[in-house]
């Protein structure tokens, strides 16, 4: 093949992406939902490794321009969000907290059991010395926490998980991806200053 039929080619390749960009941008703004890539690449009728490296270079173009939406992908479901740096000024518009403060036991919950899920709530209560009834409620209500069965044990007790709802408010692609606990706690003690040794031999 000679050198400006290559371009040729290149130049219909290029022109073919950007009419599927343009076709799959519509699909997941009229959804509003995540769709699957096996659906997309039904509706675009191409095959699935296709409508990915479209979805791929859709989510690079999204991230390298100034736009303020991006498409995010959680367990081969895309879906289209808005940037966190401009949820202050969607949730002016929409004159609510799109994702409402928890409180300090529904954190410590949450924590837990996205890294030990699944588990009971009797162990969560273990784990935090205290009940936990109110915050489990609270992060089911949420749609960050569900039900995935219950443990083969006497009584039954029902197992707790994340859900696809947790991965999008935490920019998660999926658990996976979510940083090592020992990083975390980490993180946490780094962020606590020393005390000032000196300071406290004055006040005493």
């Amino acid at each position: 093949m000679k050198k400006n039929d290559f371009k040729q080619v290149e130049m219909e390749i290029n022109l073919n992406k950007e009419i599927y960009f343009s076709i799959i941008e519509s699909l997941l703004f009229v959804s509003g939902e995540p769709i699957k890539l096996k659906e997309l690449a039904l509706i675009i009728e191409s095959s699935e490794d296709f409508a990915e490296d479209i979805l791929k270079d859709l989510m690079v173009k999204y991230e390298s321009e100034e736009r303020g939406i991006r498409l995010i992908n959680i367990n081969n479901q895309y879906q289209l969000v808005t940037k966190p740096k401009n949820s202050s000024y969607v949730q002016k518009l929409l004159k609510t907290n799109i994702r409402q403060s928890l409180s300090q036991a529904a954190l410590e919950t949450l924590a837990i059991v996205s890294y030990r899920q699944p588990i009971t709530r009797i162990d969560i209560d273990d784990i935090r010395g205290v009940k936990s009834d109110s915050a489990l409620l609270t992060l089911v209500d949420k749609g960050l926490i569900k039900e995935c069965g219950r443990m083969d044990v006497a009584g039954r007790p029902i197992l707790y998980a994340t859900t696809e709802e947790f991965l999008k408010n935490f920019g998660l692609n999926n658990i996976g991806d979510m940083p090592s606990l020992e990083s975390v706690l980490e993180g946490m003690a780094k962020e606590v200053e020393p005390l000032d040794e000196a300071a406290i031999t004055q006040e005493e």
